[in-house]
């Protein structure tokens, strides 16, 4: 029986983007770089300011590449496709997060590649504003294995009906995403410091994985409803 909605796609994107943004990888990278920003520079306007520019770059970054997206999937015509497609794939994916939660193992886990990983620490010792914004145009890239499932499910979603609200709606999804790295750096700046936030993300990695992971596999289920026809957005 086919299920006829108002327009669900706010609420999706908000409970998406809250779980997407506590993700271990980005958190893990901001921790890096306010500890290297804590070593380098007594001036905390300038772990500030730094810390800004970096979490502006990882915004910026990822709302083109989702415009981008869109733009492709709507131009083709590809919106019940990719639903298909986007929607198997993003419940495989989340079933490989949730099994970070049961196994220890690092097998088939959603990481950045440690190649990627070392490259980052590397980046992160450079503190001038350009060396910033390629550290988040960089990272943004490299995560994707972490952060790319909900995100590109999202993407899919919206393309179902590209309009001024879809752009909206992505605007705030990022905004939601770069949330915690918004509050690390407050945090920081307030005097906490960076290892009790690497002792709490170290400690709550694992429910991390298990939220992200069953958002994933419950997002791709309405994914493929939606690319079906089964739930319209009316």
């Amino acid at each position: 029986m086919e299920t006829v909605l108002q327009d669900v796609r706010l609420p999706t994107v908000i409970v998406t983007a809250l779980v997407d943004s506590i993700n271990p990888c980005a958190i893990g990278v901001l921790i890096l770089l306010v500890s290297t920003l804590s070593a380098l520079h007594e001036n905390k306007n300038r772990m500030l300011f730094v810390g800004f520019i970096y979490i502006a770059a990882v915004y910026v970054t990822y709302f083109l590449a989702g415009i981008g997206l869109l733009t492709v999937i709507q131009k083709l015509n590809l919106a019940q496709f990719v639903g298909l497609l986007v929607g198997g794939f993003v419940i495989l994916l989340g079933l490989i997060e949730m099994k970070g939660y049961f196994f220890e193992s690092r097998a088939f886990m959603l990481q950045i590649n440690p190649k990627h990983a070392k490259r980052i620490k590397e980046m992160v010792k450079k503190t001038s504003v350009p060396g910033v914004i390629v550290l988040g145009i960089f990272v943004a890239a490299v995560e994707l294995p972490c952060t790319g499932g909900p995100y590109l499910a999202i993407t899919a979603m919206l393309s179902k009906r590209f309009d001024l609200m879809a752009i909206y709606y992505l605007l705030i999804y990022n905004f939601i995403f770069v949330l915690p790295l918004i509050v690390i750096v407050g945090l920081a700046y307030a005097g906490t410091s960076i290892e009790s936030l690497k002792k709490w993300k170290d400690k709550n990695k694992k429910f991390m994985r298990l939220a992200t992971g069953l958002l994933m596999v419950g997002l791709g289920v309405l994914l493929i409803l939606f690319a079906l026809d089964i739930i319209k957005l009316v």
